[in-house]
């Protein structure tokens, strides 16, 4: 009897510890369903974010300075502008007599030493393969004045005076949210705002938040020749504004293609500065 009251108590027992293990899918299907839900905000794995996801991260709780519009989470504009873009080449930056097109900048001094370092890096990564050189502002009437507002964002190309650019620190403080700033500034629109991106990705309408469906609208671009980019610094994530039904962005014919990244402007993103800017290495 005793022995058999002994039984049943370990019996217990490991029925008990069955129920408290966590069960792990093994085919996948489940985590497949949490990860469909994710939006772009806190559902998403801090490991798989990418520079715009992480924009989008901070800016989610940004309210637009006054008189400026943020528009396609991070161009801002004044209201007295009617569309994002700009005719031609009006928004270029002017290349010098030596080639080379000179970027005044001035950072805040309320940046710290690694803010500082971060956003240098951004430029480097820049520079290192263009014809672009962000230079410290000494006299020049028109520059980029970065500063830690709230948020992550820029104009779109040269503006003309004294042009903010919002760095928050520290949450854009990552080298490759530098340079995705800092090619807005150059004149550059998300990369799935090109004129021609039906051809290699699927807007997912019915997951967009509804509030941001104008964020994907199409742009007038000039494509300057080149692939589609999904690796581009300029391109959105998968799940940019979902509503947590699943991603808003599917990459075509192969849904699996990896789109954004983190790390840095591309070897396509410098080709297509230096095809815009006419100068520099173009292969």
């Amino acid at each position: 009897m005793h022995s058999t009251m002994m039984l049943l108590g370990v019996w217990f027992g490991l029925l008990t510890l069955t129920y408290t293990l966590p069960v792990k899918n093994s085919t996948g299907v489940h985590e497949g369903k949490v990860r469909s839900k994710r939006r772009y905000s806190d559902e998403i794995d801090p490991d798989e974010m990418n520079i715009m996801d992480q924009i989008l991260e901070v800016n989610n709780r940004l309210r637009a300075p006054r008189g400026l519009a943020i528009r396609d989470g991070d161009i801002a504009s004044s209201y007295l502008q009617s569309a994002i873009t700009c005719a031609g080449n009006t928004c270029l930056w002017p290349k010098s007599v030596d080639g080379f097109v000179y970027v005044p900048y001035l950072l805040s001094p309320l940046y710290d030493d690694m803010d500082r370092i971060t956003i240098e890096t951004g430029m480097q990564d820049i520079s290192a393969g263009t014809c672009i050189k962000f230079v410290p502002r000494t006299h020049e009437a028109n520059f980029l004045d970065i500063q830690p507002r709230y948020g992550c964002w820029s104009f779109l190309g040269q503006t003309g005076g004294s042009q903010t650019l919002s760095l928050q620190s520290p949450g854009c403080m990552w080298s490759g949210v530098a340079s995705h700033e800092l090619m807005h500034a150059l004149g550059f629109v998300h990369e799935q705002s090109r004129s021609d991106r039906d051809h290699y990705v699927t807007i997912v309408w019915n997951n967009i938040v509804p509030a941001y469906i104008h964020n994907f609208k199409k742009q007038v671009t000039n494509n300057l020749n080149s692939p589609y980019d999904y690796s581009s610094v300029m391109h959105y994530g998968r799940y940019a504004f979902s509503d947590g039904s699943g991603p808003t962005i599917i990459p075509k014919p192969d849904p699996y293609i990896p789109i954004g990244q983190r790390d840095g402007p591309s070897a396509l993103d410098l080709h297509k500065i230096n095809v815009l800017y006419d100068c520099g290495p173009t292969e």
